[in-house]
């Protein structure tokens, strides 16, 4: 089974991807769907009503969503497997900046929006970083100008990542990335491990503390007049 997660925050376009993506391939290949949310999706939905694949959604609630992917993706897999598909897409809540949710193995696709700004990609730090894929979505509503800018943004952040541009709904300028899709290598799920380090570890925030200030809590602490990379650790 081959495996793409597709990340970016949200109103980037990444559910009109997935479904290009379905769109193009489902004639070939069977294909499963989980979506990884906060509170609320309705992707599953849309997607099982439009294509009638299997899909699933899940809800991170009180977990960063990117702890509660790596939590699940396990029996996702699993899940999907069983209904023998060729083709697994995990679409992400893209709500954690500093997290980065894609694997060892499979595609991970970042969604950017030409819209939100040519300082995006840097503000988005390992999701961007890890991607394999950067796919620039909106691309006409936005000058060439612009667009050109934001293409070396990207670039400057991540080097090595195959850029794809697109308006997503229309699906104009995808036949590169459903054959690198088709192409790609089935995945080892006995040996999947995240592709980058995750955030550092528990805090007192994290675990209901509601205080401001740092003298408040213990762990992974920060100062604002600190280096701008460092976290100090406070407590046992």
């Amino acid at each position: 089974m081959k495996l793409v997660v597709i990340a970016g925050p949200p109103s980037a376009g990444k559910t009109a991807l997935v479904k290009q993506i379905t769109r193009n391939l489902i004639q070939e290949i069977k294909i499963a769907f989980l979506k990884i949310d906060v509170v609320k999706a309705f992707e599953d939905i849309e997607l099982s009503k439009e294509f009638g694949i299997p899909t699933r959604k899940v809800y991170s609630g009180d977990l960063c969503p990117d702890h509660a992917s790596v939590m699940v993706l396990g029996d996702a897999i699993t899940w999907a497997d069983k209904n023998a598909s060729d083709l697994f897409i995990v679409e992400s809540a893209g709500l954690c900046l500093r997290c980065s949710p894609y694997l060892n193995q499979g595609l991970g696709i970042i969604v950017l929006s030409s819209i939100s700004g040519i300082h995006a990609p840097e503000k988005m730090g390992a999701m961007v970083s890890l991607a394999d894929i950067a796919v620039v979505t909106k691309i006409d509503l936005v000058s060439q100008a612009e667009r050109e800018v934001l293409i070396q943004k990207v670039r400057e952040v991540h080097p090595q990542v195959l850029l794809v541009e697109t308006n997503a709904l229309q699906g104009t300028s995808l036949q590169r990335l459903y054959e690198i899709i088709r192409k790609s290598k089935d995945i080892d799920p006995e040996s999947l491990v995240l592709k980058g380090s995750p955030p550092l570890g528990t805090c007192t925030i994290c675990v209901g503390k509601k205080e401001i200030g740092w003298k408040h809590h213990f762990g992974v602490i920060k100062k604002l007049d600190g280096p701008i990379a460092e976290s100090l650790y406070r407590g046992e």
